[in-house]
């Protein structure tokens, strides 16, 4: 005799599921929809942070079930959280998404492929800085010697988990990486701070001369440099995607490499890492240490205001319009420091964007996974800057500079696209401030 089957359950049911008093804190009052990139590109309710709480509040309650037809709508969040800030009820929505997104890793069944792509992406390769390393490497020779091309003519992509989405959102590998050695780089003056700086992941191969710059120019502000060597990556794309497990063990292990020096502060060049790493606390609650490296951490350019920026010499006779980074403006609450740090350039002419609030599209793993939205969101905010009359767009993110370096070259646009410590550096190196 045949059992009956199993009833599927209701409600959501793991110890990722988010907290009732977090779910039920919208008022619905619709504020959030203004703020909201894919709501504003599809005018659908259910891409809405409104809508997909309703889905929500209607998967705990038991009235649909986690479905995929449910969950496309969470995986369409771009976890900018732009609707925090317009929020006047205060529902964190950011611990909200990472938490269903957890929940949906142990329960929602993903196409084969993109079960692939995450396992060997983001609980392999992310894991290991050695192998990070290596498919760097492999990366750069693929890109460099005219096999990407040779690829291309061929279907083999289509094969791969995500193969076309990835290569497409893949970033140009430089040929010398930014290397976490445990150097110590001590200013020529007054020491003002001791911090330990993230490295990253991904920033280290794509974007290792931002990295350098930052380290010079953090030294020229008399901030002694600590570059662990036994730290790798933060874990913010991880728990982003749901990837709690991952995650958690990245964080564990930067915890102990970053605060190994007992440094004054932790910095990061990166607001992904830097908004994660601040969260770190509250992320995992049984981690006493979680919370200490929380309190410790800084974005570079808050911590550059901090110690009183050196002005440079050199002037700089362009204009530059800076592009908020998500994780920068909406979860830290850092707006006017980047400015700051572009102010103390003599001769640079700081011009403004429409919708400087809005996400480039970027987020992550966001544009391999979900190319379309990615696109348009991109395409969007190149069509603002190519508008505001900037020469250069600053930024402090690396997925964000790699997004707008590819959406303006889309566009035919000739607008450069830099670090705002980047240009700090050039300025203080063409005035000699170094010497």
């Amino acid at each position: 005799m045949k059992s009956a089957p199993q009833p599927k359950p209701r409600g959501f049911t793991t110890q990722y599921a988010p907290q009732e008093s977090d779910l039920y804190k919208c008022v619905q009052c619709g504020f959030c929809l203004n703020a909201c990139p894919t709501y504003l590109e599809t005018g659908l309710e259910a891409e809405s942070p409104r809508g997909r709480l309703t889905l929500m509040k209607a998967v705990n309650e038991g009235r649909l079930e986690l479905t995929p037809q449910v969950t496309t709508h969470w995986d369409l969040c771009l976890q900018c959280r732009a609707c925090e800030v317009a929020c006047p009820s205060g529902v964190p929505y950011g611990r909200i998404m990472m938490s269903v997104r957890a929940e949906m890793k142990e329960r929602v069944k993903r196409p084969w492929r993109e079960r692939v792509a995450r396992e060997i992406g983001f609980n392999r390769i992310l894991k290991k800085p050695f192998l990070m390393r290596m498919a760097g490497r492999l990366t750069g020779v693929y890109q460099r010697s005219g096999m990407r091309a040779a690829v291309k003519r061929t279907n083999l992509l289509r094969l791969l988990p995500s193969g076309e989405n990835l290569d497409a959102a893949m970033p140009q590998i430089e040929s010398d990486f930014f290397r976490a050695d445990g150097r110590i780089i001590k200013p020529t003056g007054p020491i003002k701070a001791r911090v330990s700086m993230l490295a990253g992941c991904v920033m280290t191969m794509m974007h290792a001369n931002a990295l350098e710059a930052a380290v010079r120019v953090l030294a020229h502000n008399g901030v002694e440099v600590h570059i662990p060597d036994s730290q790798g990556c933060c874990g913010s794309l991880n728990f982003y995607a749901g990837e709690r497990k991952s995650a958690c063990e990245m964080a564990i292990n930067n915890i102990e490499a970053l605060l190994s020096s007992n440094p004054d502060f932790v910095v990061s060049a990166s607001a992904g890492c830097g908004s994660t790493m601040k969260e770190y606390g509250e992320l995992m609650p049984e981690h006493d240490t979680a919370e200490s490296l929380a309190r410790k951490t800084r974005d570079l350019h808050e911590l550059l205001v901090e110690v009183d920026i050196d002005a440079p010499r050199s002037a700089v006779n362009q204009r530059v319009v800076f592009q908020d980074p998500c994780h920068l403006l909406s979860t830290q609450r850092i707006s006017d420091a980047p400015r700051q740090v572009l102010r103390s350039i003599p001769g640079l002419e700081r011009v403004d964007m429409a919708e400087p609030a809005m996400c480039c599209g970027s987020a992550g793993t966001y544009s391999a996974f979900q190319p379309v939205m990615s696109g348009q969101l991109g395409d969007r905010k190149a069509r603002n800057i190519m508008a505001s009359g900037a020469d250069i767009v600053a930024t402090a993110n690396p997925g964000c500079a790699l997004q707008l370096k590819n959406a303006l070259q889309r566009a035919g646009s000739e607008v450069r696209v830099a670090y705002a410590c980047e240009l700090l550096d050039e300025a203080y190196a063409s005035g000699g401030d170094y010497d």
